[in-house]
């Protein structure tokens, strides 16, 4: 299976799952169903982890379509353009699931504006995916081409405008470094207190003082995920074909999984002042932790590894 075909498999699962997850939000606000709602929200938030892989696999398939005589190369531009304004709207999307979801911990429920605010991301993005899942059939579909696809042109899509807007401003990729290792700085700082505080070295605070901090985090991570798509998008040679990037997004993707489980379990919640963390507790923040260094390992080593 090459990178072609994972993007088929898991472009099903922001075009099915958001849906659902906007289906089911919409369902429990009108009934006023807090479980509902809150199940939702983890919807949409797995949804979203999902549709980075999905973009990246996108981007490197690429390189075996163009190689096709029946697909249309200016209609990739068009949907690689579609698809940069999906992925930026389903991490907003998520951003804010995943902060409903924080409250739902915190408050034993989700704010209104915190709901409203998911509701229309949610809605936006849906017909995004929507409308970048039916630039993808036309690819390599012919039979669903409409007449006014024929007038689309390969100068339609961003990298080239984007790659040419950095290269004439210095001062560009310098200061999005400064971003991404500011918002890293942030991540990685809550994640090495939130290990410090699980494996008991400083045991008189709370779970729930950590919990606090975990916004925190995740801003810092949605820095990260911003600068570096502009990075990606910048200079993708540098990323493309690479083990190292397929390392580092899958590192990035496994951390969701503790940080959700830190969301919205109980057994950290339950972890009072001088008491000592469950075991699961612990292992999960020292893969929290791992993951990250990883991440950071993988990130500053990518120009000099295949």
């Amino acid at each position: 299976m090459n990178l072609a075909h994972l993007h088929i498999v898991l472009n099903h699962i922001p075009s099915l799952g958001s849906f659902a997850g906007l289906l089911f939000l919409v369902a429990a606000m009108r009934i006023k169903n807090d479980a509902l709602k809150k199940f939702s929200f983890q919807v949409l938030f797995f949804v979203a982890m999902s549709v980075l892989p999905t973009y990246i696999s996108g981007v490197e398939a690429q390189r075996y379509v163009r190689k096709l005589p029946a697909v249309a190369l200016p209609i990739i531009q068009v949907h690689e353009n579609a698809a940069m304004l999906t992925l930026i709207g389903m991490t907003i999307t998520g951003t804010l699931a995943w902060f409903a979801l924080w409250e739902f911990r915190r408050f034993r429920r989700a704010g209104s504006l915190t709901s409203g605010l998911t509701l229309v991301a949610a809605t936006a993005t849906a017909v995004l995916i929507f409308y970048t899942g039916s630039l993808g059939g036309k690819i390599s579909h012919p039979e669903i081409r409409e007449v006014a696809d024929a007038a689309v042109t390969v100068e339609q899509g961003w990298q080239e405008p984007i790659e040419l807007f950095v290269s004439a401003h210095s001062w560009i990729w310098p200061a999005a470094e400064t971003l991404h290792f500011l918002g890293m700085s942030v991540l990685f700082g809550v994640a090495f207190l939130l290990l410090l505080r699980m494996l008991g070295a400083t045991k008189s605070i709370p779970f729930s003082a950590i919990h606090r901090l975990l916004p925190l985090g995740v801003i810092g991570f949605v820095i990260n995920a911003a600068t570096g798509m502009l990075f990606f998008i910048a200079s993708p040679g540098i990323y493309l074909g690479k083990n190292s990037f397929h390392i580092k997004m899958s590192c990035i993707l496994l951390a969701s999984i503790p940080i959700f489980y830190f969301t919205l379990f109980d057994e950290p919640w339950q972890t009072g002042s001088n008491e000592n963390a469950k075991t699961i507790s612990k292992l999960a923040a020292v893969c929290t932790f791992g993951l990250l260094v990883a991440v950071v390992i993988y990130g500053r080593l990518l120009p000099f590894l295949s």
